[in-house]
């Protein structure tokens, strides 16, 4: 590969940026999405009090009418980004999801903000199955181990920046409404820049030069067509085969510690610590910045070890083992600590390799999937968000029956070891099973 890019390069220049600047915008619009999603998880105090919740199990229940509907909708939206252009599909969804993140401001009671939740899940739904897709339309598969801490880096990225943003744009406006307002008008100028530059394929972008278009091409040539568009009944084979079981099982219990903690630790730190408002803001912030600073450092040592000539099995299990067994032990180390600033930098600690799962958004291009890559991808994130949406109510029940979060917490420690398992399981060796289409469709073996 590297001799065709010097070709291209004394030919053409010096080959432009497209893909990775396509890839910082994923990367800004996953990060205004999570900021968005925790934008009630930062907020739920003052919730709480304005709207004089007393139960917790209200609680998960409002945190979990968003999963529910981005859970729901995954398949679809998988189906979806295979069938139509990433790039329609990436922006009107922000732009709607913006619109409804507004609307949350203007509700006076529980079930209108559970509705503008349900709203903010169907509408945000669509962004990771697409941007699976451009990760294969764009990126060689040694850039994709990059790229895909680009395309999720967003979700600690945004949940650290929320907790800064919000939280001071609630102290500045003494109001969290005003928050919910100035974030959705963000969210629908996001979704026109990504209107503006992101483009389906490479060749139909205007700022790409032939360099860089050789360059794609050479290391992918899936990236030079549209790809086949397949039916459900042709793609089902695929849900058969032990390593997408393991890619779901292992995407399920990665967001189980994800999630669970991302919902639950700001009232997690004022009931077992308590930190005012200010404080709880400041340790969310730590704890995910160093979940995001991780996560970019793994995706460049999984692409630096795989292009010196590492085995894709070796590199994969073992960057997956080491963020399984640091998230599982430091959360448990966390729970059995009564000082606070050692709670803080136990879960940063944690929280550091954790998002190294990302890479699993590649998993099926890396398979030989790609040409199904959207709808695998919304398996997985229907699966996943599916356990997200009851995570939070069988939490709240449990707060609830024992008093304190210690219970909770070790729920989080055992997602982490299933998440070790699954991982460990996945052959990166073989293609997704035994089988694969066939240009026309049919399901043909592999030799």
């Amino acid at each position: 590969m590297s001799n065709n890019i010097t070709n291209t390069n004394s030919s053409y220049g010096k080959p432009t940026n497209v893909r990775w600047r396509i890839f910082l915008i994923l990367l800004l619009l996953g990060a205004i999405n999570y900021m968005d999603r925790t934008s009630l998880a930062i907020a739920m105090p003052h919730i709480v009090r304005e709207f004089n919740i007393q139960d917790a199990v209200v609680i998960g229940l409002l945190h979990s009418t968003f999963f529910w509907a981005y859970a729901l909708m995954q398949l679809p939206s998988g189906i979806m980004a295979d069938r139509f252009k990433a790039r329609i599909i990436i922006a009107w969804a922000t732009i709607i999801w913006g619109i409804f993140q507004a609307l949350g401001a203007m509700c006076h009671t529980t079930v209108l903000l559970a509705l503008t939740r349900v709203g903010l899940g169907i509408s945000e739904s669509p962004i990771m199955p697409a941007g699976a897709k451009l990760m294969g339309t764009w990126l060689t598969p040694t850039e994709r181990g990059r790229g895909s801490m680009l395309l999720d880096g967003g979700a600690a990225l945004g949940t650290a920046m929320g907790a800064i943003v919000l939280t001071w744009l609630i102290a500045v406006f003494g109001s969290w409404r005003m928050a919910f307002i100035i974030a959705g008008v963000a969210t629908v100028l996001a979704g026109l820049l990504a209107y503006w530059y992101i483009r389906t394929y490479p060749h139909e972008h205007p700022k790409i030069n032939q360099a860089e278009l050789d360059h794609i091409i050479a290391g992918n040539p899936s990236a030079a067509e549209p790809s086949k568009k397949y039916t459900f009944a042709e793609i089902k084979p695929y849900f058969k085969q032990r390593n997408t079981l393991a890619l779901i099982g292992g995407w399920i219990c990665y967001s189980t510690v994800f999630y669970g903690l991302m919902t639950w630790l700001p009232l997690y730190f004022q009931k077992t610590y308590g930190f005012d408002i200010k404080s709880m803001g400041g340790a969310m912030a730590i704890i995910f910045l160093c979940c995001f600073a991780g996560q970019l450092t793994g995706g460049y040592i999984m692409d630096r070890w795989r292009n010196s000539g590492g085995d894709t099995n070796k590199v994969l299990h073992t960057m997956l083992a080491i963020s399984a067994i640091t998230a599982g032990a430091g959360i448990f180390l966390c729970a059995n600590s009564t000082n606070p600033i050692m709670a803080v930098i136990l879960l940063a600690v944690a929280m550091f390799p954790l998002r190294w799962a990302s890479v699993y958004w590649s998993i099926p291009s890396l398979l030989g999937a790609q040409k199904v890559a959207g709808t695998l991808c919304g398996a997985m994130n229907f699966s996943s968000n599916l356990s997200a949406a009851i995570i939070p109510i069988f939490i709240g029940f449990l707060v609830q029956a024992t008093g304190n979060y210690y219970a909770a917490m070790m729920f989080f420690a055992a997602a982490a070891v299933g998440y070790l398992l699954c991982s460990l399981a996945i052959n990166f060796d073989k293609k997704i099973g035994n089988e694969q289409l066939s240009p026309e469709g049919r399901v043909e073996a592999v030799r």
